[in-house]
């Protein structure tokens, strides 16, 4: 008679190691090369060990549970806590003209964004998860929206390596344009706010102005970020309808997902309650450790081979979506030098 067939306990646990372990290579990517943000590096190297013929067995059986769970359920961890990142009083500060015009760039590019993807023909969720990267905050985004629309990894991983090749982009090109602009520090680190996706990304390209540069840069990025709780609390009414419609039986998303609603109580707990440094330093460095796995994890679902071969429509739709938000921040920032 057969052994009966062992099961192992936590099959997911080597893919998150694994994850933390990339989560660290990654910090350490950092360390030395400081104009390489963080979650960049892990997502980059995702991406590279995805690709590498001896990896790809482990990344798809063993590790494949670990791999996934990081970049779903790891992914929505984050969000909660980058949440922590903002107060609305904060936001208020930069006067209603720069709030205004910073929703109607995001507004407006992820509009523009969806439209280029559909008129691409990009399959699947594709033109949304892009929409939402580029306009919003990037990878992190595309994981919050995958959480409500459930995409194939192969549709949300495309989306991840693209907003990551834009957003490295930026760190050195946008730098270049600075002076020929006319801008002046602080109007530069509106435009890299307004413009770029990834808080890292932000943050590698504004620091090049100083500390003036930089502190508008942060908080027009997150007031971007604070709009990713309405882009996804409507793509699930969107989702519920088409589930709805599609098969009444089938169990349908909620109207505001949980980790949405963390991410709102999040920000209204960092608005309301003055808590101490080391508790909002602790809850920064652990969303960064918690995005840098999920980041990697979805990088390891990216096949260049195939992005090269089917993936050009992607690739024109990423930069032309960066070249209109980064014309359309350019306009917010004259706009709100005017008024």
């Amino acid at each position: 008679m057969p052994a009966p067939a062992i099961r192992r306990p936590l099959p997911w646990l080597a893919g998150v190691v694994v994850c933390g372990l990339a989560a660290l290579a990654a910090w350490a990517v950092h360390w030395l090369v400081p104009a390489v943000p963080l979650l960049t590096a892990a997502v980059v190297l995702g991406i590279v060990v995805g690709q590498l013929p001896a990896a790809r067995p482990a990344v798809t059986g063993r590790l494949a549970p670990g791999l996934s769970l990081s970049a779903k359920r790891l992914m929505r961890v984050g969000v909660v806590l980058l949440g922590l990142k903002l107060s609305l009083g904060d936001i208020a500060g930069l006067g209603w003209v720069t709030i205004a015009s910073t929703v109607a760039v995001v507004l407006l590019s992820f509009v523009g964004t969806f439209w280029i993807g559909r008129l691409m023909r990009l399959p699947g969720h594709q033109p949304l998860l892009i929409a939402t990267g580029f306009s919003i905050c990037g990878a992190s985004a595309i994981g919050a929206m995958s959480g409500v629309v459930k995409p194939k990894d192969e549709e949300a991983a495309t989306p991840v390596a693209l907003v990551t090749l834009c957003g490295t982009l930026a760190i050195f090109v946008l730098p270049l344009l600075w002076h020929p602009l006319g801008l002046d520090a602080p109007q530069f680190g509106h435009w890299v706010g307004a413009g770029v996706h990834d808080v890292g990304q932000v943050v590698a390209t504004a620091q090049l102005a100083g500390a003036a540069a930089l502190s508008i840069a942060v908080v027009v990025k997150l007031t971007r970020v604070l709009m990713l709780a309405p882009m996804v609390a409507v793509a699930s009414v969107v989702e519920r309808r088409r589930h709805v419609e599609g098969d009444p039986a089938a169990k349908r998303p909620p109207i505001v997902p949980l980790f949405v609603a963390g991410f709102l109580v999040a920000v209204l707990v960092r608005t309301l309650v003055p808590l101490p440094t080391a508790v909002t330093d602790g809850a920064d460095t652990l969303q960064t450790v918690l995005l840098a796995m999920a980041l990697f994890g979805l990088g390891t679902a990216v096949r260049l081979r195939t992005l090269v071969g089917t993936g050009w429509r992607a690739l024109v739709t990423a930069l032309v979506s960066w070249a209109l938000i980064a014309a359309l921040a350019l306009a917010a920032v004259w706009i709100s030098t005017v008024a």
